[in-house]
């Protein structure tokens, strides 16, 4: 099945994964802490989903965001999200891998679960070499994915609201993994990539990007209030997702 038509079929629902811990309060906020300070910048929010990061953006200061994804249903959700409270995020339909020249530039490029539904290896060169020219000269790109060496071996990964497992089958960027986000009243999976370091970082590299640096992913103060230092012990030493963060 292709991300379009995984994603299609999750539609709104996917808002949902935001509620988890793993995303409330690791990824969240460790991605918006990555990203920093938007004000008065311009953010291109690449396989935007639901908007939800979009959205964010916009109500930190960003001049002027556009999201995109390749899912009908996702941007649908999106566009029905803005009507409901206006922020003046635009959202269009379109694949990261063949996107239309965009009028003007971007000060920031993002990139959350993106890269890694590359197909081959031409898909990612082709996706990374969208976002370099759709952004200005020293614009910044920041992705988070998969851990490209994560070894399926957080067994409380549960507790934190999802399961990931490996398909047993292998993509030329990297291995196939099913990530079940486990939603009430039912689960829902998605199959993607994890590719390797390398895969990224050739990629982004061959198409102009500098200044490349993974970083960690962390659990905010608010988690580990909520939660307490334990809970996410197992988390913290097994992150099953990892930050990285690159400029034009």
């Amino acid at each position: 099945m292709g991300v379009q038509q995984q994603y299609d079929e999750i539609g709104e629902a996917f808002e949902g994964f935001k509620s988890l811990p793993l995303m409330r309060f690791g990824e969240v906020p460790s991605f918006l802490g990555m990203v920093g300070d938007v004000s008065g910048k311009s953010v291109l929010d690449l396989a935007c989903g639901t908007g939800f990061y979009s959205r964010e953006f916009k109500r930190r200061g960003a001049t002027d965001v556009l999201g995109v994804d390749i899912s009908v249903e996702m941007i649908a959700a999106g566009k029905q999200a803005e009507r409901r409270e206006p922020l003046g995020v635009r959202y269009e339909v379109g694949d990261v891998a063949a996107l239309r020249p965009l009028v003007r530039r971007f000060d920031i490029a993002v990139g959350v679960q993106c890269l890694n539904y590359a197909e081959d290896l031409a898909a990612m060169d082709r996706m990374c070499r969208t976002v370099h020219r759709s952004l200005v000269p020293g614009g910044e790109f920041f992705v988070l994915a998969q851990k490209p060496d994560y070894r399926f071996d957080c067994a409380s990964l549960d507790a934190y609201g999802f399961r990931c497992e490996p398909t047993g089958e292998e993509a030329e960027t990297g291995p196939l993994v099913r990530v079940t986000a486990l939603l009430d009243p039912e689960p829902i999976s998605i199959v993607a990539t994890a590719p390797r370091r390398e895969a990224y970082e050739e990629s982004l590299r061959g198409a102009g990007f500098s200044a490349l640096e993974w970083l960690p992913l962390q659990v905010s103060e608010a988690g580990i209030r909520e939660y307490g230092k334990d809970f996410w012990a197992d988390l913290l030493a097994n992150p099953p997702l990892e930050m990285l963060r690159c400029r034009s």
